[in-house]
């Protein structure tokens, strides 16, 4: 008698994962099996926007044009898009770990395309303002003299800029635009060296991150979800951190 109590209660502690069908612990943020999202859905105040954009994008891992998805969303995050693909990515690729490095390569393409288009968007966009911006914002020092004194700056340190942004958690879009800005400025030393460090940059740090997390996801499957789901955008900046100044280190000594 107390065995069945027992069983009974283990089974009323224990729901099923919305994905997989698979019972899970009650307590537990994650599916063990898939590493979907398990539990009621949490009441979000409509004034969090970014906590529905999130829970939007996450749940199209689950329907059948997810692969779509994954590449639109991670195309228009590179120029607009405020939640990082990495939310998608993660349950699509464990939803099917055979498929990762493709999942991982959609993932990548759309997001240096997107890189690109930004660019463009910055470089089109200063041509056509430029005027109008030092008029309207030399309060915060954005006047052509300026422009022109950091031009030489950003010239040099174009690929690390670009390369820390998509990497990490900083805003890659937004250093998309400016890099495309500069590219608009007469003072460019090298504009064809500029466009290339910029492309490189950008096909570097997203393939570094977005095969990172897939990597990851497919070694070690739905126990370390949570794990990257708290942690991964601490872990990017050291890793960033780490890695520029290794270069500065070596720069340096020479």
């Amino acid at each position: 008698m107390n065995e069945t109590t027992t069983n009974t209660e283990d089974a009323a502690d224990r729901k099923t994962c919305p994905r997989c069908g698979l019972s899970v612990d009650g307590e537990s943020q994650f599916c063990d099996h898939c590493g979907a999202r398990v539990g009621a859905k949490r009441h979000v105040p409509w004034w969090h926007l970014h906590r529905k954009i999130y829970d939007w994008t996450l749940a199209w891992a689950y329907r059948p044009s997810s692969a779509v998805a994954l590449f639109i969303i991670s195309f228009t995050e590179s120029i607009v898009f405020p939640v990082p693909p990495d939310v998608l990515l993660i349950p699509m690729v464990l939803g099917n770990r055979r498929r990762w490095l493709r999942t991982c390569l959609n993932c990548t393409v759309a997001s240096v395309l997107g890189a690109l288009t930004a660019f463009l968007i910055g470089y089109l966009a200063w041509g056509a303002i430029d005027g109008w911006a030092f008029r309207w914002f030399a309060w915060a020092g954005l006047t052509a003299e300026n422009f022109r004194l950091a031009t030489p700056y950003i010239e040099k340190g174009n690929f690390w800029i670009v390369f820390s942004a998509g990497f990490t958690p900083l805003p890659f879009k937004v250093f998309n635009i400016v890099a495309g800005s500069f590219f608009a400025s007469p003072d460019l030393a090298r504009p064809e060296l500029y466009c290339f460090l910029f492309f490189a940059a950008a096909l570097i740090s997203r393939a570094g991150r977005f095969f990172l997390v897939g990597g990851l996801m497919r070694a070690f499957g739905a126990k370390i979800t949570p794990f990257v789901d708290k942690y991964f955008n601490w872990l990017a900046l050291l890793f960033a951190a780490l890695l520029i100044g290794g270069f500065a280190a070596i720069k340096y000594l020479r």
